[in-house]
């Protein structure tokens, strides 16, 4: 199942995608409305949707990130692939290199994420350093707390793409990320969220990145050095992790930082963020 937010006629729909390839209005104001619904109640709602025929096209339609507005900051993880873990030491050694044994984690800033097609923008009068980082993110469709490892797939909602951009230069600069990766318009996100009973669990899906048409990221989405189930099991011990909430899983090697010289990003480039099963997200930097 494939759900979409869009703009049509001026306003912003939830909708889910038919067997045809049109798109079925729901009921919901915004995807943090279904995502925080009960449960039940949401599938009883989508399985309804499904039977039915959407009645707008996709040529009529703007898509948006599926989540414009998270209601809180995204939950990222830091050098979750092992070798995108080596290039970010070797890149700054004092800045990256953490304890092997734990998970790295951090909160991104997004409060308003753009979606496909929209632009990415560089804020180079701070910003130098420019870098793009395509992630696999989870959506929580109900709230996590104390949860076991065995049951971490009970509180998955689906998936979505995240491009966790980033200004390396504040992220090292000041010895912590969240300055440097949560400027307005560092969480693009989309094209959808797929629910999970598409995939198998955890997912193994390529994962792309393309900056003008030059591959730079290529790996497969099970390649992650603390899988879904530790993440969710860890997080949720003493902390609730609400429905709706945003987590997004780390980068694969082949970010900017990670060349010699690094290619950051600069006014104008394209980045393409792809996971099969997924779809793409394509955003210029201005």
């Amino acid at each position: 199942m494939r759900l979409y937010t869009v703009e049509h006629q001026g306003r912003a729909l939830v909708c889910l995608e038919d067997a045809d390839g049109r798109l079925a209005v729901l009921p919901y104001e915004t995807m943090n409305d279904l995502l925080t619904d009960d449960p039940e109640n949401r599938d009883r709602i989508l399985a309804q949707a499904q039977r039915e025929m959407g009645e707008i096209f996709f040529e009529e339609v703007t898509l948006l990130a599926p989540i414009p507005n998270p209601m809180q900051d995204v939950i990222c993880l830091g050098m979750n692939y092992q070798k995108h873990k080596a290039e970010a030491e070797q890149f700054d050694a004092q800045a990256f290199t953490r304890e092997k044994a734990r998970a790295v984690y951090f909160s991104k800033r997004a409060t308003h994420c753009p979606g496909p097609d929209a632009p990415i923008p560089g804020h180079f009068d701070i910003v130098d350093s420019l870098d793009y980082e395509t992630e696999l993110a989870v959506i929580l469709g109900k709230d996590a707390v104390n949860v076991s490892e065995e049951d971490a797939f009970d509180y998955v909602f689906g998936y979505t793409i995240v491009n966790d951009v980033s200004a390396r230069n504040l992220q090292t600069g000041h010895k912590q990320w969240y300055f440097g990766k949560g400027l307005d318009g560092f969480t693009p996100m989309g094209p959808c969220i797929v629910t999970k009973d598409e995939f198998a669990q955890p997912p193994a899906q390529a994962i792309r990145t393309w900056v003008n048409g030059e591959l730079r990221q290529d790996a497969v989405t099970d390649e992650l050095i603390f899988g879904i189930r530790h993440i969710i099991h860890e997080l949720s011990q003493g902390m609730t992790l609400r429905a709706g909430t945003v987590i997004a899983t780390g980068t694969p090697a082949g970010v900017g930082m990670g060349f010699d010289p690094p290619k950051f990003l600069k006014k104008g480039d394209v980045v393409t963020c792809q996971i099969v099963g997924i779809g793409t997200l394509e955003n210029t930097v201005e």
